[in-house]
């Protein structure tokens, strides 16, 4: 296993770029100038050039679902590309079923009516990325731990192939890591999140 290409993998993961709250600009935009927005500030969290990272026809299908509100005159505002920004982050780990459950707190909190709870999705939102850059700042140490944990558990495998034994206890380390996490997400939102609760 060569450490020094996974700290390559890990500094580009942890200097991955989002969409900040002074990215947005003031006017509102078209549905093909949000999704050239989102390509150009997050381009480099595609895994293969060719991906797409929001297109047309998923913004009609989260806005179809009630997961973010539609745009008013065709057109996009700063808290459509808020919540798109969000979606664009929970779309890999759930379900469109519980990224709406999630985020209709949210959508009543924008425009609340009678016993709605109000949200400043900004503030919201500018603390959600202040999260997630630390996590990420934190990144290359827990990487660190992981891997001299990996290495000390596989030094005692009978493989002729040590390294590639090393790599893939740390691909099914991590996806246990991910598998976990996104459980514990569904759990929370069916618990405390879902309507009438």
């Amino acid at each position: 296993m060569n450490r020094e290409e996974l700290d390559k993998i890990i500094e580009y993961i942890a200097s991955s770029g989002d969409i900040q709250l002074s990215d947005i600009p003031c006017i509102d935009l078209y549905v093909d100038q949000v999704t050239t927005l989102f390509d150009d500030k997050l381009a480099d969290t595609k895994r293969q050039a060719s991906d797409k990272i929001l297109t047309k026809t998923m913004i009609n299908n989260y806005t179809k679902a009630k997961a973010v509100m539609p745009p008013k005159n065709k057109k996009y505002g700063r808290n459509h590309i808020i919540l798109l920004s969000l979606i664009y982050n929970l779309k890999q780990i759930l379900s469109i079923n519980d990224i709406k459950t999630l985020l209709t707190p949210l959508l009543g909190g924008i425009n609340p009516s009678k016993g709605n709870e109000r949200f400043d999705l900004d503030e919201l939102y500018s603390n959600y990325l202040e999260i997630k850059r630390e996590d990420l700042n934190n990144l290359p140490q827990q990487f660190n731990d992981m891997l001299n944990h990996i290495a000390d558990k596989s030094a005692a495998l009978n493989s002729s192939s040590n390294g590639k034994a090393e790599l893939m206890l740390l691909v099914l380390t991590l996806a246990n890591q991910a598998a976990t996490s996104k459980r514990l997400a569904e759990m929370i939102i069916d618990e405390f999140l879902k309507p009438g609760l």
